[in-house]
C-alpha cells in the first residue's frame, strides 16, 4: 500500500481567527503531522455495486481518493454464491413474507473483504443497530479500515451476523430498500474527518454536533452580497471585531430538535 506523508507545513495547522486550534479534539494523526498516514479503505458488500461507485466520482471524496487519503472497493455478494444460478436468498424458516439473504454468499464475501482490507471492522447496516451520530463518525475515523455489509430483502441470516459482524449501526428509525444509502452516508461522514480530506481541518472541528459546539447545531452562515431582497447580513459579522463575532456565533447556535 502506497503511503503519503502529511507535511509539517500543511495549512491545516494554521491559526484561524474564529476557529482556534484545539489539539484535544483532534485524533493523534491530526496532532502529529510527522506521522505517515495510510489511506483508510472502505469496502462495501452489496448486491448492487453500481450504486456505490458513482458517489465517489465527484467533489471532496473524489479528491480524497486521488490523493490517496481513502480507498474504495465495492464487492458484489452475488459473485461469491456457490449456487449454479448465483442465488443469494431463500425463504425464511418459520414462514413469513419476503426472502432472507443466505449464509454462504454473505459469509464468503465478508471473508474475502477481510483478506483485501486487513484489520478492517465489519459493520452491518441494520435498523436494530446503534444510532449513527457524529461521535460515532469520529470514533470510526480512527479505524484501519471499514467493511460495510449492505443487506436487502428481509435482511441477512442471523448466523452470519453472529459469526462475522463487529457491530450493527442504524441511520435512523425508518426503513429503506437496502443498506447502500446508510453505508454511503456513514462513509461520507467518516471520510471527511480523515486527515487532509477537507481543505481546512478546522472545518471538522467547529461544526454541527462537534465537541467545540457542545453538540449543538452550527450558527447561521452568510456570504456576499451584504443585502439580498432587502435581507441584510447581521452588522456584527461585518464589524471585524473577532471577539464580538465569536460571542454572536455562540449565542446563535441552534439546538438539536
Amino acid at each position: 500500500m502506497e503511503l503519503s506523508k502529511i507535511c509539517d507545513t500543511d495549512s491545516r495547522f494554521s491559526v484561524h481567527p474564529f476557529k482556534p486550534f484545539y489539539r484535544s479534539v483532534l485524533s493523534p494523526i491530526h496532532a502529529q503531522p510527522n506521522l505517515i498516514a495510510r489511506p483508510m479503505k472502505f469496502t462495501f458488500l452489496t448486491l448492487f455495486p453500481n450504486f456505490i461507485t458513482p458517489y465517489f466520482e465527484d467533489s471532496i471524496l473524489k479528491r480524497a481518493i486521488e490523493s490517496k487519503k481513502i480507498k474504495i472497493e465495492a464487492l458484489n455478494i452475488r459473485d461469491y454464491s456457490k449456487n449454479r444460478h448465483k442465488k443469494v436468498d431463500d425463504t425464511p424458516y418459520g414462514g413469513g413474507s419476503g426472502m432472507v439473504m443466505s449464509c454462504q454468499p454473505v459469509y464468503d464475501a465478508i471473508q474475502a473483504a477481510k483478506r483485501k482490507n486487513r484489520g478492517a471492522k465489519v459493520i452491518m447496516m441494520s435498523p436494530a443497530g446503534k444510532r449513527f451520530t457524529q461521535k460515532e463518525a469520529q470514533r470510526l475515523s480512527s479505524e484501519k479500515g471499514l467493511i460495510f455489509v449492505c443487506g436487502r430483502y428481509e435482511g441477512i441470516d442471523q448466523r452470519v451476523i453472529d459469526l462475522c459482524v463487529d457491530e450493527e449501526l442504524s441511520l435512523g428509525d425508518f426503513v429503506l430498500t437496502g443498506g447502500e444509502l446508510p453505508a454511503l452516508s456513514m462513509a461520507d461522514s467518516i471520510g471527511r474527518l480523515l486527515p487532509g480530506v477537507l481543505g481546512d481541518a478546522h472545518s471538522a472541528i467547529e461544526e454541527s454536533f462537534s465537541d467545540e459546539l457542545e453538540g449543538q447545531l452550527e450558527y447561521p452562515q452568510y456570504t456576499k452580497p451584504e443585502v439580498f431582497k432587502k435581507k441584510h447580513v447581521p452588522e456584527i459579522l461585518l464589524s471585524g471585531n473577532h471577539a464580538a463575532i465569536a460571542k454572536w456565533r455562540k449565542e446563535n447556535r441552534r439546538s438539536c430538535p
